[in-house]
């Protein structure tokens, strides 16, 4: 559980759950592009002024055209990109296939192994609930409070879950070394909000439901009142987290303890006994994230009937495990997490969700053969280029912020010096050789690689940081920016058109992946990025008024993306997507900048009867073109922190004085905000 600032695509890059390896791919391996040189003038509506509304200006009549797929719980450009990047993998997967006799012990091999694993949907359909056994005998002899602890701890190397998560990353104020961490966690429903507010409580109820349908399919005693017992511990859990919100303060989440002080804090639970099953031993010293809810859900733990406990574990197993067993396990997940929270009308061809499961469990393994194929060098070195040119860009106006002391401005230029720059794919890549993959068994082969992972992991413990570790694969369409490793990534996947063509307009280039770019740069110093160094040290680096000018620029940002409602009834949440709201406007000022240097002193050509700028703005919002269901923008409004795509065009340009100026954007218009109404950070 890395903390990853992204670029916003985290729904649709290739994650876990999926016809034969013969089967074609149904679309065609071809990227798309946007008219002679890169923007859509046709799916335009210039009925829609853009200083109304920005997005409609310039995607309406895409917009109207566009269907979501059955399949989907939205549809538009990234959902276009992951769908190729799905049929490049599984185009890799079918030739691999073929060899993959000749040596079975190759990491491609094993991933061909996998894959076919997935696909023998008659194989997984025979076993039933058999793979599930094993794991509820635990659970049933996990009768005491200890003994739940203990499989607790097991979470980490298969199915089981725990109601405190734990992972491994570098300690964010001595970034040199590993820490282990531990988080709150124990909820089934995508936040907190769904079991505390009264507009999800429908959706609590379906939740309920579906703890009962699947404690019955795994042969629970008594599934329906041991649901209500579920959802009612759940509930009191929800209670007593912390929010999103609050779960992004890097300072507030960082408290490292001993494992004593963490059991004289928190003594409801065994937590010696977790860790240990955990594979950790007595670690020295552990981060402790939400502090203050520590104690209070180790409370609940201790009081709960241990019944109620077992009843938890037993549907978190199914529910974890259900993408990989028969077809009444999956068809129960899809029902109720997919259709019921998201309005997803379809279930996804196997194919697509055996290869984002192979993504999940060991996605370098096709990596390579993926980087070899898609990702010519060429297009390494022009990203490169507008990588450097970002950079440059940025450096520029951390000079010209007029708000912002001298002393603040060197120390951000030397974090901004310090940056690393992850292009592509991983220098060395992951060595599955440790991993058994067997293609007559999913469920043990899913577990296998999560015990793998995590081993990996706690292996690196009193180890130097590795620093060339990639934390996507290089088929994801996505981006991330690493605080501890004051790093920037761009995988392979989302290095295509309509984000970046070679052959494209440069404003539309910088417009689109540089505004991808400008947005991880910006995340270094987001209102979360900013309180790490160059060297991803937690750090204030800032003078005290510095800081209170940049949080009021921030909180007048923060008000208008609150103002926002993308449903009825339901805002966005400016607190929690600070960050990310951030992140867009810097990125968008950023890249607008790095274009301008581009063109070297030169005025930017005219072209269509548009200028330079105009393509640029326009390139932009058209890499966000896209729809959502209602449903799943309910759930991204309260467990993502990335705003919809809509206000991520139209809250970003309102704040541009360059977008004012390139489409005449006049007072009276819906968008237009008075200079001093403006959020000007970065």
């Amino acid at each position: 559980m890395t903390r990853l600032s992204l670029c916003g695509f985290t729904a649709l890059a290739l994650i876990a759950a999926a016809p034969a390896f013969a089967a074609a791919p149904p679309a065609a391996l071809t990227q798309q592009t946007y008219g002679e040189w890169g923007v859509d003038l046709a799916g335009r509506d210039p009925a829609v002024k853009a200083g109304d509304d920005f997005n409609r200006h310039a995607n309406g009549r895409y917009l109207d055209g566009l269907k979501i797929p059955a399949d989907r719980a939205g549809w538009g450009v990234a959902y276009v990109v992951v769908e190729l990047s799905e049929n490049q993998v599984h185009e890799i997967l079918n030739d691999t296939a073929k060899t993959a006799a000749a040596n079975p012990t190759t990491d491609a091999a094993k991933a061909a192994a996998f894959y076919a694993a997935f696909m023998d949907e008659a194989r997984v359909d025979a076993l039933g609930a058999a793979p599930l056994q094993a794991g509820l005998a635990k659970i049933r002899a996990a009768d005491d409070r200890a003994k739940m602890a203990a499989l607790m701890g097991q979470a980490a190397t298969g199915f089981q879950s725990a109601l405190f998560g734990v992972y491994i990353d570098a300690d964010p104020k001595a970034p040199d070394r590993y820490a282990v961490n531990l988080v709150q966690a124990g909820l089934g429903l995508p936040d907190r909000d769904y079991y505390l507010t009264a507009s999800f409580a429908e959706k609590k109820a379906k939740y309920q439901a579906y703890v009962a349908e699947l404690l019955k399919m795994a042969g629970w005693a008594d599934p329906d009142g041991s649901a209500k017992a579920v959802v009612d511990f759940e509930t009191a859990v929800a209670r007593d987290s912390w929010t999103r919100a609050d779960r992004r303060d890097v300072e507030k989440t960082y408290n490292p303890m001993t494992v004593a002080e963490l059991q004289r804090l928190a003594p409801g639970f065994a937590w010696t006994t977790f860790l240990a099953s955990a594979e950790l031993g007595t670690p020295a010293q552990v981060i402790v994230n939400e502090n203050t809810a520590f104690p209070k859900l180790a409370a609940i733990y201790a009081q709960t009937p241990i019944a109620t406990l077992q009843a938890w574990a037993a549907f978190h197993l199914v529910d974890n495990a259900s993408a990989y067993l028969s077809k009444p396990f999956v068809d129960a997940r899809f029902a109720f997490r997919s259709k019921e929270l998201s309005g997803v009308e379809a279930q996804r061809d196997r194919w697509k969700r055996a290869v984002a499961a192979l993504d999940g469990a060991m996605g370098e393994a096709v990596g390579q053969a993926y980087v070899s194929r898609y990702f010519p060098p060429a297009s390494k070195a022009s990203i490169d280029g507008l990588v450097n040119d970002l950079k440059v860009a940025m450096g520029q106006r951390i000079d010209r912020l007029a708000w912002m002391s001298p002393a603040t401005k060197a120390e951000a230029k030397v974090k901004l010096g310090k940056f690393v720059t992850k292009i592509g794919y991983p220098d060395s890549w992951k060595d599955y050789s440790a991993l058994t993959i067997r293609a007559d068994d999913l469920y043990g082969d899913v577990e296998r690689a999560t015990a793998w992972d995590w081993r990996r992991q706690v292996a690196r413990l009193g180890r130097p940081v590795d620093r060339t570790e990639w934390y996507m694969t290089p088929q994801t369409v996505n981006a991330y920016y690493n605080s501890v490793m004051n790093e920037i990534a761009f995988p392979a996947g989302i290095l295509q058109a309509p984000y970046f063509n070679p052959t494209n307009d440069p404003a539309v280039n910088y417009g689109a992946i540089g505004a991808v770019i400008g947005h991880e740069i910006t995340h270094g110093f987001d209102d979360e990025g900013r309180k790490t160094d160059g060297d991803g040290r937690l750090r204030n680096w800032w003078t005290d008024g510095d800081g209170r000018k940049f949080e009021a620029a921030a909180e007048i940002l923060g008000k208008q993306y609150s103002a926002y409602e993308p449903v009825p009834g339901s805002k966005i949440n400016g607190e929690l997507t600070m960050g990310e709201n951030i992140a867009d406007l810097g990125g968008l000022l950023v890249a607008l900048d790095a274009y301008h240097l581009s063109l070297k002193g030169r005025p930017a050509p005219v072209i269509d009867g548009l200028t330079g700028d105009q393509r640029f703005f326009l390139a932009f919002a058209q890499s966000w073109r896209e729809k959502r269901r209602d449903e799943a923008i309910k759930q991204q409004l309260v467990s993502d922190p990335h705003s919809p795509a809509e206000f991520r065009v139209n809250g970003a340009v309102r704040n541009v004085q360059a977008w004012y100026d390139a489409f005449g954007v006049k007072p009276g218009d819906k968008l237009y905000l008075a200079p001093a109404e403006r959020a000007e950070i970065w």
